[in-house]
């Protein structure tokens, strides 16, 4: 669940509520006897174009789409084996504790539907604001499909505040009937979770030009190991002469029957000066991979599960083949694979659309947040512990054209430790735009996404990275660095026109940790060397971690110089090093990511948006619709 004291609700007291609650589960008992159809097709896709299977056997599908109109998102789950009920909702990071809920359960008679909460020990109570709609349930040949509808902002305590960014998806299926709702045993079902971007922004789709054609990065038949999580790498390569073309379109192609194993995908190009990269075809991991695949890190396409085909603006290409470009592109398949399957094959990949028709601009990917090194570190047992990388003034104004660049699309990315994620765009010391916010944020789910509105970004203007970590499993401190049990903090943003600065970050001036160190190490009476042989982790590592030493950390994080990264394609530097952190009141803004019009929600379901988007045609007739819910 989630609340946010920001957003203010003009609600019933508490005391109310819970006569209220009284009230609502004495009286209207939320009994739905679902009139179900025994023939029929199963509702148009077209009411609901995005798509994401729930459980890996895929016996729940999930669609939906969004009203912004209404500021609501309308739900669809198919129940290929429906047999006692199922349980469906949202919470902070997957929990089934502290979750909202909409429940249909079965008592071998009658069928009840209603909205429901889960408090911290799991256990389910009905809640007095009954904010899941049912709309109606149709059987088809594949199963039962169930419509129902939620508000983006209840106004209800209970109830989880659908934001922007990733939101936690938790299904459980019922496979025993059960004689009320509280006898439901959570922790009994078979359960799971699922993460999505709900509220996609409403883009127009772009006219793809009448000579573009595709080309397909699949895995060669590859046999999904029988294991939870698998990163399965393979090398393609261009055509001899490839010619620059424009990449304008590209979507997933998934094998038929793994929709609910292929996790997330990635397309890379390596390094141009590569001439050559042996063949590869196997676990991203391998310790016989070749070592080249370590240069392949630019990337051309990202996919995550339950995202659509990406377009790139009418005005702008990402441009790969012909001189200085590699002809070597590496795919990457997360295979999810938690019931361990074996003997599965695969060919999924990503499917380009390009033209040599070039458009007016190269899109270009800037990497924006804290540079990998060890300075960065987030101490043990940290809840929420915010690290902040700038891409200041002095950077921008150097390296972006007189009329500025366009961010158009943008990929969080922290390792397993991330917890938020927020860039925002500052000018004149004020914080004037978010770029992308996620206060969900998991590294297990990444993608690029597309933004509501094009950000534009002038000389002199700064852009702000602050992610938050949690350590709280962690007895060790976590630097900053390329591991997986290190740290990053990194937005790539997707932009045009493409420029020469390619990577604009920074970390803490090397020279203040050092002063920190010898601080720290004298009050605590410690006998530690901090001479230039010993390494940075081992400083850290020698560290006891008290409320003294994190305090003067976070302190030190958040005032002392910034050496800045301002790198060109060439990894060579724009002449801007040492800088002062921008004010604290800019720093303090970004530190608790926000929604992207933060201050601006009011209730009920009003999050501030200016899309525009289409509202949700109403469902087809045949829809039965149930009454005591409106």
């Amino acid at each position: 669940m989630q609340t946010s004291s920001s957003k203010k609700c003009p609600c019933l007291g508490f005391k109310l509520r819970e006569v209220a609650s009284v009230y609502f589960t004495m009286v209207a008992v939320f009994l739905v006897i679902l009139v179900v159809a025994l023939q029929g097709s199963a509702p148009r896709g077209t009411y609901f174009p995005y798509k994401v299977p729930l459980d890996p056997q895929g016996l729940l599908e999930l669609s939906w789409n969004v009203s912004y109109p209404e500021q609501a998102v309308y739900f669809q789950i198919l129940s290929r084996e429906l047999k006692f009920g199922l349980l469906f909702g949202m919470s902070d990071r997957g929990e089934f504790e502290n979750a909202d809920l909409a429940v249909l359960w079965s008592d071998g008679h009658s069928s009840y539907f209603g909205d429901a909460w889960s408090d911290a020990k799991g256990h389910l109570h009905m809640d007095s604001q009954q904010d899941y709609q049912l709309l109606g349930a149709q059987s088809a040949a594949e199963g039962l499909y169930i419509l129902f509808r939620r508000a983006f902002s209840t106004c209800d305590p209970k109830d989880y505040l659908i934001e922007d960014g990733t939101v936690h998806l938790i299904y459980g299926i019922l496979e025993q009937p059960v004689r009320s709702l509280q006898a439901i045993n959570i922790s009994a079902i078979h359960r799971g979770l699922q993460r999505v971007q709900l509220l996609k922004p409403n883009i127009t789709i772009p006219e793809l030009p009448s000579d573009m054609k595709t080309m397909e990065i699949t895995a060669p038949g590859v046999v999904i190991p029988s294991q939870e999580t698998t990163y399965w790498c393979y090398m393609a390569e261009l055509p001899d002469g490839f010619a620059k073309h424009h990449i304008v379109m590209y979507e997933p192609v998934i094998t038929a029957g793994n929709e609910a194993l292929v996790h997330h995908m990635e397309v890379f190009q390596c390094a141009a000066e590569l001439d050559s990269i042996p063949p590869y075809n196997g676990p991203c991991d391998a310790k016989m991979k070749p070592e080249q695949l370590n240069y392949c890190r630019h990337v051309l396409a990202a996919w995550a599960m339950g995202a659509q085909a990406f377009y790139y603006p009418e005005e702008a290409g990402l441009a790969f083949g012909g001189p200085g470009s590699s002809r070597y592109l590496r795919l990457e398949v997360h295979y999810h694979n938690p019931l361990v399957f074996k003997g599965r094959r695969d060919s999924s990949g990503i499917r380009l659309y390009y033209t040599g028709s070039l458009r007016r601009y190269d899109a270009g990917i800037m990497e924006l947040g804290l540079v990998y090194t060890p300075v960065m570190a987030v101490p043990p047992g940290e809840t929420a512990f915010v690290l902040t990388g700038y891409c200041t003034d002095k950077c921008t104004q150097r390296a972006l054209p007189a009329a500025g660049i366009r961010i158009f699309a943008s990929q969080l990315h922290t390792h397993l430790a991330g917890r938020k994620v927020v860039t925002v765009l500052a000018r004149d010391g004020r914080e004037r735009q978010v770029v992308n916010a996620d206060g969900h944020y998991s590294p297990h789910f990444q993608e690029i996404r597309m933004l509501k509105e094009l950000v534009a970004v002038f000389p002199g203007d700064e852009l702000i990275t602050a992610c938050t970590y949690n350590t709280e499993d962690r007895t060790k401190v976590t630097v900053g660095g390329f591991g997986i049990m290190e740290e990053m903090c990194v937005n790539y943003v997707h932009y045009y026109p493409q420029t020469q600065l390619e990577l604009c970050k920074s970390a803490v001036d090397p020279g203040y940790l050092h002063r920190y160190f010898s601080l720290v190490n004298r009050f605590n009476d410690e006998e530690v060397c901090t001479c230039p042989q010993v390494s940075v982790p081992q400083q850290f590592s020698s560290i006891p971690w008290n409320a003294f030493n994190r305090d003067v950390l976070k302190s030190l994080y958040g005032f002392a110089p910034i050496s800045m990264h301002c790198n060109k394609s060439t990894a060579v530097r724009f002449p801007v090093r040492t800088a002062s952190p921008p004010r604290a009141d800019v720093a303090g803004d970004v530190a608790a990511p926000r929604g992207p019009k933060a201050g601006s929600w009011s209730c009920p379901g009003n999050p501030g948006t200016s899309s525009t988007q289409s509202p949700v045609p109403q469902p087809p007739a045949r829809w039965v619709r149930s009454g005591g819910f409106n």
